[in-house]
């Protein structure tokens, strides 16, 4: 029989890297000349890619995003974070222990997020949790990403698992969508990066804390 999957998103669920991308932000649009901007400002972008937060920053200062300065402005942002990877991010409380606890039972892990394949990659080999997860999937691995159904399902098949026996864990709606939209149960949690409470995303259960993710807990939602 297969081995049962979990699939975590990266930012906000996995690690909290709001500083980092924070920094990195306020680094790029210095090339602008534009003022700094906070974690309030940017709350429910942190984790929908910098062209997202670089727009926002831009209209928060009242000046236009030209598009022919966007690709320097990206290439600026993403050495910036790349260059200083982990800095400050690091995984949220519980999670290591919730892991092992996943794999002494069995489960097969992977990532599915948004955020660039290299950029995830390098994030997790620098914070040495490479080697835990079957699959780490992101924004550019396939020609969709999430909430597409068919970037989750692609990271299911590169972990050698089963939709049937798999469980999505995230923090923002696009994470319980792709759930959704592929047929596969969720959990939710409420510690990432959303403008809005996590119970109005309607995951199919809801933790406060990774010491709440144990085994039982997730054969029960992927045996619902």
């Amino acid at each position: 029989m297969t081995a049962p999957l979990v699939v975590f998103d990266l930012d906000g669920t996995l690690i909290d890297t709001a500083p980092d991308l924070v920094a990195s932000l306020n680094h790029t649009i210095a090339a602008a000349d534009l003022e700094p901007v906070t974690y309030a400002d940017l709350t429910h972008l942190v984790g929908h890619g910098a062209r997202a937060m670089i727009e926002r920053a831009f209209a928060l200062r009242g000046k236009p995003l030209v598009e022919e300065e966007y690709p320097a402005m990206l290439e600026r942002f993403i050495t910036f974070y790349q260059d200083t990877m982990p800095g400050d991010s690091r995984p949220f409380p519980g999670l290591l222990a919730a892991l092992d606890r996943l794999a002494a039972a069995g489960f097969q892990l992977a990532v599915c997020t948004n955020k660039m394949e290299g950029l995830a990659r390098t994030l997790l080999e620098r914070l040495d949790m490479t080697g835990r997860f079957a699959a780490i999937t992101g924004g550019d691995t396939f020609t969709v990403r999430k909430p597409d159904a068919a970037h989750l399902l692609g990271t299911v098949e590169r972990a050698g698992g089963d939709p049937r026996r798999t469980l999505m864990v995230g923090d923002s709606l696009n994470d319980f969508l792709v759930a959704r939209n592929a047929g596969i149960p969720s959990l939710g949690v409420p510690f990432g990066y959303s403008d809005a409470p996590i119970e109005s995303f309607d995951p199919g259960h809801i933790i406060r804390h990774f010491d709440e993710l144990t085994p039982e807990l997730a054969f029960s939602l992927i045996d619902r």
